[in-house]
């Protein structure tokens, strides 16, 4: 008899609902978009409440689409956009201020005094991260200065700190559990990735009662059930998972030097480095790929702050097209080999720079530039900054990858993914559910209520869709790249 997971995926601009069946395949899916809000320059935030019933309403819909009853799902997968800070009070549930998206550059000024301080070296031997406004720690502490009484209740206990899918679990457990996973937690800045506990000293670098925080799970484990009035039975819900690394475990990526990348709103690509906790000196992230029966697999990510998002910029912010998917003709009809490049670094720039000052800049400009050549660099933006992560994964020691599998919404576009695949000379594998993130939240909820008896046997599921082999000639390549970096140096502060 067939079983059936629900993953919720909960992202940066919207929220879906996929129900997997017992083969990884998807059964129906429900997509939600909500509103993000920009109330200051490198300021974003979403209404946590918004967040909240669209993953409902989108869950609601799976089930009603796929003609399934909540008790024919054996267990709910959370997967989240990661490092997105929301403090709410315990006793209602109700969030104190908006939630402060990992975008969100407001505490670069503070992040900027740590590093004068001297605190980074701690800081990157306890959690593996970088002292920047995109990790959690620096947002709570905003929160709790920035709303008034807030810190005097999150001394008395009153109120809860957690990412996306810890506010979730909350409210689907009624409030009875407060929980997250490892992955998650790696992502906070307080967190020591070594000993897997909450630090001390880091909270006290930060700011942070140790009273907000939220118990850390294996990423698969009893995370409790929904309140039955929800969904209108209890499910358990057996996984969770940071997007990332939820999409390198619906990648298969278990054996130490498999990598991945995905393209959403941003790109992240990650290495799976094994037992071994490996400390770059590229600007790269150490962090928890997943912990699973207790042990922990580590894990080397770049982080790429806008992909898609360039893309929705250009339908949403110039209107130059009115749908991604006609992006795709476009670039085949401007080529390659061409000289436009954007850098959009609207929010500053990720890995390797960490530039949280940088702003996004458009060069080449000539009186023949066209709308296609705009959206054509648009597109090979992520490309280059793609080439970026994997130049410094070299330069860390670690070996030019013989295949990149790759998925997110951005890889249905075969002209994105074969310039990738030209750009990196490596060969690409695009495979058959592209929706990995999704799936690495169902495969985590399948291993704790027992669908799947081990990574090896979801591993045999994964299938590729599409092989993408590099034909650009060393010349062009080089060429391309060489006018990326010279821009990117234009836009750099720091």
């Amino acid at each position: 008899m067939t079983q059936f997971i629900l993953s919720i995926d909960q992202g940066t601009t919207s929220s879906r609902a996929i129900i997997f069946d017992d083969r990884g395949t998807i059964v129906t899916s429900a997509q939600q978009e909500f509103e993000q809000f920009f109330p200051a320059d490198g300021w974003v935030e979403h209404d946590p409440e918004e967040i909240w019933e669209s993953t409902v309403a989108v869950c609601k819909q799976a089930l009603k689409n796929a003609n399934i009853e909540a008790q024919d799902i054996a267990g709910i997968g959370i997967t989240n956009q990661r490092e997105t800070t929301i403090v709410w009070d315990r006793k209602t549930g109700k969030p104190i201020y908006k939630a402060i998206v990992w975008q969100d550059r407001r505490t670069a000024q503070w992040c900027k005094t740590l590093k004068s301080e001297e605190k980074e070296v701690i800081i990157q031997d306890k959690t593996g991260l970088l002292i920047d406004p995109y990790f959690s720690g620096t947002k709570i502490s905003w929160i709790l200065d920035h709303v008034e009484g807030a810190r005097e209740r999150a001394d008395k206990g009153e109120l809860a700190f957690g990412t996306v899918d810890t506010f979730l679990l909350w409210r689907l457990t009624g409030g009875k559990s407060h929980k997250t996973d490892a992955t998650n937690a790696s992502r906070t800045l307080i967190f020591d990735i070594h000993t897997q506990q909450w630090d001390d000293e880091l909270l006290d670098i930060f700011n942070v009662p140790k009273s907000l925080l939220p118990t850390v799970e294996d990423s698969s484990a009893d995370f409790g059930d929904t309140d039955p009035s929800i969904f209108g039975a209890a499910i358990k819900v057996a996984g969770i998972a940071g997007d990332q690394q939820a999409a390198l475990i619906g990648q298969a990526c278990f054996e130490p030097g498999m990598i991945k990348s995905t393209y959403g709103t941003g790109c992240f690509m990650v290495l799976n480095t094994g037992t071994k906790a490996l400390k770059s000196e590229q600007k790269l992230l150490t962090t928890v790929g997943y912990r699973i029966n207790g042990e922990v697999t580590y894990a080397l990510e770049g982080s790429i702050f806008v992909a898609g998002a360039a893309v929705q910029w250009l339908r949403d912010g110039l209107s130059l097209i009115s749908d991604a998917g006609e992006t795709e003709a476009m670039a085949e009809e401007a080529g390659a080999d061409q000289n436009v490049y954007l850098v959009p670094a609207f929010t500053g720039l990720g890995a390797p720079y960490w530039d949280p000052e940088a702003r996004g800049a458009m060069f080449g400009l000539t009186r023949d530039t066209g709308i296609k050549d705009i959206v054509t660099a648009g597109l090979q933006s992520v490309a280059y900054q793609t080439r970026d992560l994997i130049s410094a994964m070299e330069r860390d020691g670690g070996e030019k990858p013989k295949t990149l599998r790759v998925d997110g919404g951005m890889v249905a576009n075969n002209w994105v993914v074969k310039f990738i695949s030209d750009l990196l000379d490596v060969n690409v594998d695009r495979p058959a559910i592209i929706e990995t993130t999704a799936l690495g939240a169902a495969y985590l909820a399948g291993l704790q209520v027992g669908i799947y008896d081990s990574l090896e046997s979801i591993a045999k599921l994964w299938h590729c869709e599409r092989h993408f082999e590099p034909e650009m000639t060393e010349e062009l390549r080089d060429k391309l790249y060489s006018g990326w970096l010279d821009a990117v140096s234009r836009v750099r502060k720091s």
